[in-house]
């Protein structure tokens, strides 16, 4: 039976109890999936704390680019505070310069500040131009794993790269492959790719029930939620191999 676990994103409580019911090994906690995750409100990470599996919280405060400022700094420290009081497990952190490299100083800083969390390197890193010296540099700030798509928009368009990146890793950190992996495409990425743990919104389309909320621009009319079952299944999948 396979030891491949299930890292299931989620950005409110609905999403985050039937990620848990549904038996998801650990829960990224997020607000604004739509634009790839950002810092999950107080209260959420308050009511993920102390978790029933280990929830690793995304400190991203803000939409756009990844080349924060002071300002920025200053807000993500705070975060990182807040996830330390509520007893999560981790958090899920990431920083560039304008050129599209990871920026070590910045993570330096942010590293330091989560001491004693765990730590997760998100998708900055499919902005480098090298994914081996952004990998160094992962290694040396203490990073656990590498959430990643391969430098693609999905990571089941980029096996090769993946795997390139598993072999750069060398057993250092983990490689986490995310973003497009659903039911119908982690077999074939599997079948490509030896990791040790998968990434995956494990969701369903939820559509509007009221035209008046996507007119206003307060819903999108592709809405998705996290579903139990679905990740019941993913890991069903995950188990079997």
């Amino acid at each position: 039976m396979s030891d491949i676990k299930l890292e299931v994103c989620v950005d409110d409580a609905d999403g985050l109890y039937a990620a848990i019911d549904g038996g998801a090994d650990r829960i990224e906690l997020c607000a604004a999936l739509s634009v790839g995750g950002l810092t999950p409100a107080p209260g959420l990470i308050a009511l993920a704390g102390p978790p029933a599996v280990p929830v690793y919280a995304m400190i991203r405060p803000r939409p756009g680019d990844f080349v924060f400022s002071a300002a920025d700094l200053d807000a993500m420290r705070r975060d990182i505070d807040a996830v330390r009081a509520a007893g999560l497990a981790g958090v899920v952190l990431g920083a560039s310069l304008a050129d599209g490299r990871l920026d070590a100083a910045m993570l330096t800083k942010l590293t330091g500040h989560a001491a004693g969390l765990g730590m997760t390197l998100h998708r900055a890193f499919d902005l480098v131009a090298d994914f081996s010296e952004a990998m160094e540099i992962a290694v040396e700030l203490g990073f656990e794993r590498i959430l990643t798509s391969g430098g693609a928009k999905s990571a089941p368009q980029a096996a090769d790269r993946l795997s390139e990146i598993v072999d750069l890793a060398k057993g250092r950190l983990s490689i986490m492959p995310g973003s497009g992996v659903t039911l119908e495409t982690v077999d074939a990425l599997l079948d490509c790719v030896a990791v040790g743990e998968v990434h995956s919104s494990c969701s369903r389309g939820e559509p509007a029930h009221d035209q008046r909320l996507i007119d206003m621009g307060f819903v999108s009319a592709d809405r998705r939620r996290t579903d139990a079952a679905t990740v019941r299944a993913m890991k069903d999948k995950l188990s079997a191999r």
